[in-house]
């Protein structure tokens, strides 16, 4: 692991929600948004048998889950609506060679099923909502010393979450809301409406940051890519840094980390900023990632005893050394139905927890310092390093 990346692992968990068990269920889409010509919003009807299992709070993800080609492809997309009962609806957007958002925008349609995982995800506000689904009732914790500023920073579709979590602070009539947000040119930009809608609701409250990086526009702070010099004269011109209330930050690594690492120079407290990965632009992150690989167990050869626990169901598997095969990847080999969706290290819906022997984690950028010291790992990057290993995916 870098140092980078071991900088990812420092957020404060105060404000992840009680952990519940990742399910998927099937679903009619309701309605189809076009957002922009590449990207498209998408409504979930959520029955009413199903209402708790889909509540969740701003800033949270689901995980869809279709069958392309014969083969299982899994993606992570962020709700991008304030918490409503009885709706999910997500952003979609073409990814160059992207399997699965592709077929989404050219297939998906009112009246569609297609398997939707249940909300997961940490990146929400410390001052969460009093409720899940009841966007008005925001924590007095948030404005109760006087400090109601929140700033957040997006690219591309990283918007989708941060939309949601705007929409929810603004809900509170003592809140204030900066957004930066870069995208290559108008056309690009994600919720365009939404926002101009934000904007007229609450002006004096909203404070909107379009940088382009191939478009002029009328101030060169906004034109052009968005990099340290531009991030800083933003930061000394327009935001009141040190009064920052919280930091919401959700984009490509290199634009999360370049803002963080600003921000750790400004000495902004890092349980202050709360940030979400939608790529790391690793390699193996593609369909064939998620869709495991076969490995062949030679009885009498050297193998990894592997259990786990899930669903309060034991299970037990074999994995040969010198396969260098994850613990997820083994697990799915006895359990289909652990659960995963991204498979590079980002979402975290595959955490468990070691209770017997060690393992090696290549990747982590979901799980933060105390899930590390409690003995948490992304099984999707976990190998094992010790004979047996034994992980509980219920703790």
């Amino acid at each position: 692991m870098t140092n980078e990346q071991a900088n990812f692992e420092a957020q404060k968990t105060d404000a992840v929600p009680a952990k519940r068990r990742a399910t998927f269920h099937t679903l009619r889409v309701s309605a189809v948004r076009p957002l922009t010509e590449k990207s498209i919003e998408v409504s979930f009807e959520i029955p009413a048998d199903l209402q708790d299992e889909y509540n969740y709070v701003a800033g949270q993800y689901v995980a869809l889950r279709a069958n392309i080609d014969g083969q299982e492809v899994r993606r992570s997309y962020s709700i991008c609506e304030a918490p409503t009962a009885g709706t999910i609806k997500v952003g979609i957007k073409r990814d160059h060679g992207g399997l699965f958002s592709n077929w989404a925008n050219d297939h998906l349609a009112p009246g569609f099923e297609i398997d939707v995982m249940s909300p997961q995800g940490a990146f929400i506000s410390k001052h969460r909502l009093t409720d899940m689904n009841d966007p008005e009732q925001l924590s007095a914790a948030a404005v109760k010393s006087g400090k109601a500023h929140f700033v957040a920073a997006a690219a591309g579709s990283g918007i989708t979450p941060v939309l949601a979590i705007a929409k929810s602070l603004l809900a509170h009539e003592d809140t204030f809301v900066d957004l930066i947000y870069a995208n290559r040119a108008t056309a690009e930009v994600m919720f365009l409406e939404d926002f101009a809608d934000l904007k007229d609701r609450y002006p004096a409250r909203l404070a909107i940051h379009h940088v382009l990086s191939r478009e002029q526009r009328q101030a060169p702070i906004y034109s052009g890519r968005l990099d340290v010099e531009k991030l800083n004269t933003i930061f000394d011109r327009l935001i009141d840094v040190p009064n920052v209330d919280e930091w919401f930050l959700c984009g490509p690594f290199e634009l999360v980390q370049l803002i963080r690492d600003e921000l750790t120079k400004r000495e902004v407290p890092a349980d202050q900023v709360r940030f979400e990965l939608f790529t790391t632009g690793e390699p193996g992150e593609g369909p064939s990632a998620q869709a495991g690989r076969p490995v062949e167990v030679d009885p009498e050869g050297e193998n990894f005893d592997i259990s786990f626990n899930l669903d309060g169901l034991s299970g037990e598997v074999q994995s040969p050394k010198d396969a260098r095969e994850t613990v997820l990847n083994a697990a799915l080999r006895v359990r289909p139905d652990v659960p995963f969706a991204c498979a590079g290290g980002v979402c975290g819906t595959c955490r468990a927890k070691v209770v017997e022997g060690t393992v090696d984690m290549a990747e982590n950028y979901a799980l933060e310092a105390d899930e590390l010291q409690r003995g948490y790992v992304l099984t999707c990057q976990s190998r094992p390093t010790s004979d047996r290993v034994v992980v509980d995916f219920d703790a």
